[in-house]
């Protein structure tokens, strides 16, 4: 079995695998490629009606999940010597990029707690480290669909759950840029034809239009990453010449 390993801590244990059963990454769920492993965090309430959360401290709307029910959930899968990192999906935490994406699957695995309510008390964030992570600018119900989005985007990178190794070298983001456009058969449909560089044969003029697409797409829909990709002169230059190069529409 793979030495990477997933603890989701949830109050919503009944939500996984979800997604994470079927496709490639329930194939390596399967294989034993990877391991899954869910806590309900309400195990670890110390009153009948087993509470997790209370009011906010200076008052405000809703609850928030309280530190030391959460900590005793997370300490009872992750001890103090286990170099998994623990993450909090947050709504406020930093952007979940490819390469943070690809250095946990470079590692043993991950520890994941999924908030609710208005959040989780920010001494246990501090005291045990948890490193907050967001899946974009908008805010869901609670972490535990962030927290299929990342580990689908990082299951799918272990070795053998993906198939050709170079199947994802060039995706979107792998090198700051995003992907280009794919065409398959027919060759005609409703009146568009793939196009004729695709269909020459000739690999390094189909490679050379390929990267060109990605460039003038990211440069259109991502002006963010294009100016990171072209922060180096080194990159400006290329960029310029895969232009000039590329022929066929």
């Amino acid at each position: 079995m793979s030495g990477f390993r997933a603890d989701v801590l949830t109050l919503y244990p009944e939500m996984f695998p979800g997604s994470l059963g079927i496709s490639l990454a329930g194939k390596g769920l399967a294989e034993g490629l990877w391991s899954l492993s869910t806590t309900q965090i309400r195990d670890f309430a110390t009153d009948k009606h087993r509470s997790v959360d209370d009011t906010p401290a200076g008052g405000g709307p809703g609850m928030v999940m309280r530190a030391d029910i959460v900590a005793h959930a997370l300490d009872s899968v992750s001890a103090a010597d286990d170099d998994r990192p623990r993450l909090l999906m947050s709504p406020r935490g930093e952007p979940l990029t490819q390469a943070f994406v690809r250095d946990l699957a470079l590692g043993p695995g991950v520890v994941i707690l999924c908030g609710r309510f208005e959040g989780v008390d920010e001494r246990v964030i501090e005291a045990r480290g948890l490193r907050e992570v967001s899946i974009g600018d908008y805010v869901l119900s609670g972490g535990e669909l962030a927290a299929q989005v990342l580990l689908d985007a990082v299951v799918r990178l272990l070795p053998g759950v993906m198939g050709k190794l170079t199947s994802g070298d060039e995706e979107s983001f792998e090198d700051g840029l995003l992907e280009y456009p794919h065409y398959t058969r027919p060759q005609v449909w409703e009146d568009r034809s793939i196009p004729e560089v695709l269909r020459s044969g000739d690999h390094a003029r189909i490679a050379k239009w390929r990267q060109a697409q990605r460039e003038e797409i990211t440069e259109h829909r991502r002006p963010d990453l294009w100016a990171r990709h072209l922060n180096s002169g080194k990159n400006l230059a290329r960029s310029k010449a895969s232009r000039k190069n590329a022929t066929g529409t």
